[in-house]
């Protein structure tokens, strides 16, 4: 039996289109609005000019990241987490917020404390990954903006990072999987990728027949070309600077 051929039209091999809006609002640090396909999500950084208690006096940096869904992000109402992050919410925060780690020279930063946002304005599939490749961005905005104030003596940010999802879906290895095929992947996995072609993370399950290593090693090469567009993308936005921006205390 043939897989069925995806609703968009797409080879199985093909990102959907993406784009990245730089500064998408006025006040932070670092601000991009990220879109996969029908998948939105905007990215924000914000200064601390502290770090958590448990890291004072080390002369080190932090970053960290929240996300959420907004409300209207899906064609169903989603609640917002008033009394705190649900277990997805806090995996997804706590995935963005090491992956982002991974690349980043937190001696360099000094003793202060980065928070990333990701807040998902329409969710279509990838939301965690569109997450990742875009917070990167506006991380490296960030960054870039703490040395023209002086503040830091160079970017600390070591290297590229981008991350994407891969499936198997009507037997058939597929990247960048939008909901229709998320929804119904007999294997889904999320692949995070520093530049130098190293991972961050693979998160990767069975929704029902155990998959083989060939399977594996198929969708791993999916990821692997799928993120080699991704830097394409990042280094054509980071070869212009970002406008000089007044430096804030987050509240």
């Amino acid at each position: 039996m043939s897989p069925t051929p995806r609703a968009d039209g797409r080879a199985p091999d093909e990102l959907r289109p993406v784009t990245f809006e730089r500064d998408a609002t006025e006040f932070a640090l670092g601000s991009v609005m990220a879109s996969s396909g029908r998948t939105k999500v905007l990215c924000t950084v914000s200064l601390d000019e502290d770090v958590p208690r448990w890291m004072r006096g080390r002369g080190s940096g932090w970053v960290t990241a929240e996300y959420s869904m907004l409300p209207g992000s899906s064609p169903e109402r989603i609640r917002r987490e008033t009394k705190g992050p649900k277990g997805r919410t806090q995996e997804i925060q706590r995935l963005i917020g090491r992956s982002l780690r991974a690349v980043v020279d937190h001696e360099a930063l000094g003793e202060r404390q980065l928070l990333v946002d990701c807040d998902v304005l329409q969710a279509d599939g990838g939301t965690r990954t569109t997450s990742i490749t875009g917070a990167w961005l506006a991380l490296w905005d960030a960054c870039e903006r703490l040395v023209a104030a002086g503040l830091v003596p160079a970017n600390p940010i070591l290297q590229p990072l981008a991350a994407l999802s891969v499936g198997l879906v009507d037997g058939e290895a597929r990247l960048d999987l939008p909901y229709e095929e998320d929804s119904r992947a007999e294997v889904d996995m999320n692949v995070v990728v520093a530049g130098d072609g190293r991972f961050v993370e693979v998160q990767g399950t069975a929704e029902g027949q155990p998959f083989s290593r060939n399977q594996l090693d198929e969708l791993m090469v999916l990821a692997e070309g799928g993120a080699a567009t991704l830097f394409d993308l990042q280094r054509s936005y980071t070869a212009t600077p970002p406008e000089p921006r007044t430096i804030g205390r987050s509240d």
